[in-house]
């Protein structure tokens, strides 16, 4: 038996976030913005070189596409998170030494945090994409709190090993840019990009609702 997905949506269009990302779904509903979750289930490539901010746009317009071949006619939002420090990709740690490793390499330091976002409306050749960076400074980190925030589990599905929303936020000392693109998606950018593709998100919103369709 077929799994049938029930859109909510203005005018026929629905919202759909191409990403199993819980901040990002939080982030979504913070706002009222009815949309259903569909997350996209291509495969990653590496980094291979080259802009960074390019790849993270990259990862977001694969997303993207790959949600709006399996649901046509609707607005889908694809995002991919990248944490850079020294020119180096630090992704998800694999396991708790690996965590610990990240965050001695970002104690003290700045960082940047780049999201690339993609929006697809209808069909695969009405999109727009864009890259929001964001700088970061960890506080200086001693290893017992490394051990101890490594210990609370946080850190380990977490691009750069850390949820600056979370108990992150304690180590955070200084930021310049976007807030929401360090958790996760930069509303500001996809708000801008679905303006440019015609879709006034003010129209998704839904205070009344928890943000995500039934």
């Amino acid at each position: 038996m077929s799994h049938v997905i029930k859109f909510r949506t203005v005018s026929g269009e629905a919202i759909i976030l191409a990403s199993a990302s819980p901040r990002r779904r939080d982030i979504l509903r913070a706002i009222g913005l009815s949309f259903t979750v569909m997350p996209s289930q291509v495969e990653e490539p590496p980094y291979c070189g080259g802009s960074v901010a390019d790849h993270a746009r990259l990862l977001a317009e694969m997303k993207a596409s790959d949600v709006a071949q399996r649901a046509p006619g609707h607005l889908v939002i694809g995002a991919d998170t990248v944490v850079l420090v020294d020119n180096h990709i630090l992704e998800k740690p694999r396991t708790e030494q690996e965590a610990v490793q990240m965050l001695h390499r970002l104690g003290g330091r700045w960082h940047h945090v780049l999201t690339g976002v993609c929006l697809i409306r209808s069909d695969p050749n009405r999109r727009r994409s864009g890259c929001e960076v964001t700088r970061v400074k960890f506080a200086p980190l001693g290893l017992d709190e490394i051990r101890w925030y490594v210990s609370t589990g946080e850190p380990m599905d977490k691009a750069g090993g850390y949820a600056i929303q979370g108990y992150g936020a304690l180590f955070i000392e200084r930021i310049e840019g976007d807030y929401l693109n360090v958790v996760g998606l930069p509303l500001r950018l996809v708000y801008h990009l679905a303006n440019e593709l015609g879709v006034d998100l003010k129209g998704y919103l839904m205070p009344s609702e928890d943000g995500e369709a039934a």
